[in-house]
């Protein structure tokens, strides 16, 4: 399954880094792209436990940067 989303509020090239590397950590995350220039997140993730997995992809950014708006598209 297929989630993209717009990062509004992205202000650091590292932080985008980050997040891209601790969300592929996670169970059920097949791949993550973190564009810093386009502030645009896309998840691969598997079928079961979706909306765990995203909780889980929110706090991580939300916890590398705060004021980070996570906007589906």
């Amino acid at each position: 399954m297929k989630v993209k989303y717009i990062l509004e509020d992205l202000d650091c090239a590292n932080c985008a880094a980050k997040m891209e590397e601790e969300i592929s950590k996670l169970d059920g995350v097949n791949s993550v792209n973190v564009s810093f220039i386009s502030t645009k997140m896309t998840l691969e993730l598997a079928e079961e436990n979706v909306d765990e997995i995203l909780s889980k992809v929110e706090k991580i950014v939300k916890k590398i940067e705060p004021d980070v708006k996570l906007r589906k598209v």
